[in-house]
């Protein structure tokens, strides 16, 4: 009721009202007598009657009321006025979404995390330089640069890089740096040299269309050893060519880890908490900042975007013995993916062998390839 007084003047509304009197009958025709229009009179009891009235009609019912000894109780309302009620009351709540809203908004012009891959020899902190000696940081307005007068630009300060590919995404400006790879140093035909072992070998053929073999089928070479010397004529006729020719030999590739087949692990419960957040000149402002109470938790964090979130995972630690074979089998797989992986399609696998031993609580797994390939390299004669 009270607040129906303070906003006297807005009359527009109904209000389903609940009225409790030893004579509700009495109450009734007190307020038809007043002008009050009634709607959906229900009975629900010998003292109690629900019914339908106008908002502006309001006061003649408590006037009804006090004069007929009757408890009144609204129920329900409806209409424009409750809203515009609710709406003033709730000003702040709309002015703080309104302001949010339009903070994000600003934000979302900025560029707030720089994430950069490259390849082997050029470095995300070489990059990284560079991009912040052309004002690129965390924190620059999206629209004060062009992400292709950039590419162009880099490519031209800084001759390891072949190709650059930037782009915006949300809040993120994503660099792909490519290093220029020279191409391998080659001797041409008219150039003496021999053919020396780009690699630790065992000897399995040796064919030359010039120059001279000095090696024999299952001979052990080392690196860098002379295979095919770059000389031929006979003895007080000898002369210096171009040595052409392809030795093959077997050649050896090692690799181990060591696996833990029982310990202790941490396990997720399902139990997680999640805070959100946005960082500005970094400090952070909490939307919802939930304290952690879990004793073992793995925290995530995710700052792509505007809005961050940290989410905090409840673990349990729980001891766990796997299968040798599997673990063996899975790590050998592993290890010889990783040595085989910069083979060309000449080399030829001609053998793996699995070797694997107990080691404490973990598994030591090694693999041994023999591979088949040419290890004939040209080099200038001394």
């Amino acid at each position: 009721m009270k607040i129906m007084f303070e906003h006297s003047r807005i009359k527009r509304g109904r209000v389903t009202v609940e009225a409790e009197s030893h004579k509700p009958e009495k109450f009734v025709n007190f307020l038809w007598r007043s002008g009050v229009h009634i709607k959906n009179i229900h009975k629900i009891s010998i003292t109690t009657i629900i019914l339908d009235i106008n908002l502006k009609d309001f006061n003649k019912v408590k006037e009804a009321a006090l004069k007929t000894n009757t408890n009144i109780r609204i129920l329900e309302n409806k209409g424009i006025s409750f809203f515009i009620l609710k709406l003033k009351r709730r000003i702040a709540l709309f002015c703080g979404i309104f302001i949010f809203a339009g903070l994000i908004y600003y934000l979302s012009g900025f560029i707030w995390k720089i994430d950069i891959k490259t390849e082997d020899n050029l470095t995300p902190y070489e990059i990284r330089q560079q991009l912040t000696a052309f004002g690129i940081v965390p924190g620059i307005r999206k629209s004060s640069f062009n992400v292709y007068e950039l590419e162009d630009k880099m490519i031209k300060n800084n001759n390891n890089i072949m190709y650059l590919k930037t782009s915006i995404e949300g809040s993120r400006l994503l660099v792909s740096a490519y290093e220029k790879i020279p191409p391998p140093s080659t001797i041409e035909d008219n150039i003496p040299c021999n053919l020396v072992a780009k690699k630790d070998g065992q000897i399995i053929r040796v064919f030359t269309s010039a120059g001279t073999s000095i090696v024999k089928p299952n001979e052990m070479v080392r690196s860098g050893q002379l295979l095919v010397k770059g000389e031929q004529g006979k003895e007080g006729n000898v002369y210096n060519v171009h040595a052409k020719g392809e030795v093959y030999a077997k050649t050896f590739y090692d690799a181990s880890k060591e696996v833990a087949f029982k310990g202790v692990k941490k396990v997720r419960t399902g139990n997680k908490i999640e805070n959100y957040y946005i960082e500005i000149f970094g400090k952070r402002i909490y939307f919802k900042n939930s304290l952690n109470k879990f004793k073992t938790y793995d925290k995530i964090v995710e700052k792509s975007n505007i809005i961050k979130s940290e989410t905090f995972y409840e673990t349990v630690e729980t001891k766990y013995i796997l299968e040798p074979n599997e673990i063996i089998d899975t790590a050998a797989a592993q290890l010889y993916a990783k040595l085989t992986e910069s083979f060309d399609k000449s080399v030829k696998v001609l053998d793996k062998k699995v070797i694997s031993e107990v080691n404490g609580d973990n598994y030591k797994v090694r693999v041994l390839i023999t591979a088949e390939e040419n290890i004939a390299l040209p080099e200038k004669l001394k």
